[in-house]
């Protein structure tokens, strides 16, 4: 929304990580509150009429009628952890779970540099999302110590990532993959 601006624009007032979004990375969206390119918002829209909140969980109606079902099916990114997120929130704080977002921005950054053959890039904003840092890490230390760029190629590389992180996934009952709506819905 046009001179909507958020502090922290990479983690939205809704509870989703756009530091994490493909759009965000590409440069399409600057995410919520991150000034021109925003996107229209009826959550922002709800902010500004509840004495314009920096996150939804901080309203004394949270969680309202726009969170019912809000996990069920994705965007450019996942939804499944608005909820689980916020919470995390409320437990440890904003300023840990950004220095945590942020963390994970870093990797996900470094997977794209070093990962990405081209097809995986929505693939690792997903597993970046969806795993919590002490699954990722395990992970990024493997690929430290078995992805040798000398040896592999990046093809190899990307497809070594991919089987690493869906094992990590699927240790954890995580599908690694958006929920899309059937067209019939």
């Amino acid at each position: 929304m046009k001179d909507y601006k958020r502090e922290y624009p990479l983690f939205s007032l809704c509870g989703l990580n756009c530091g994490l979004c493909p759009m965000h990375l590409g440069d399409y969206c600057p995410g919520c509150g991150g000034g021109a390119g925003n996107q229209p918002c009826r959550i922002i829209k709800c902010s500004q009429q509840h004495g314009e909140m920096e996150y939804c969980y901080q309203c004394e109606e949270y969680p309202c009628e726009k969170y019912d079902g809000i996990d069920e099916f994705d965007s450019f990114i996942t939804h499944r952890n608005q909820l689980k997120d916020f919470e995390k929130v409320r437990r440890i704080g904003i300023h840990a779970y950004q220095a945590e977002l942020d963390e994970k921005i870093g990797i996900l950054r470094y997977l794209l540099d070093h990962y990405n053959d081209g097809r995986r890039k929505n693939f690792f904003c997903i597993a970046v999302n969806l795993l919590e840092l002490h699954d990722i890490k395990p992970v990024m230390a493997q690929l430290a110590t078995e992805a040798d760029e000398d040896r592999f190629t990046l093809k190899e590389r990307a497809a070594l990532a991919a089987s690493l992180f869906q094992a990590a996934a699927a240790e954890r009952d995580i599908v690694l993959k958006l929920n899309k709506k059937s067209a019939k819905e």
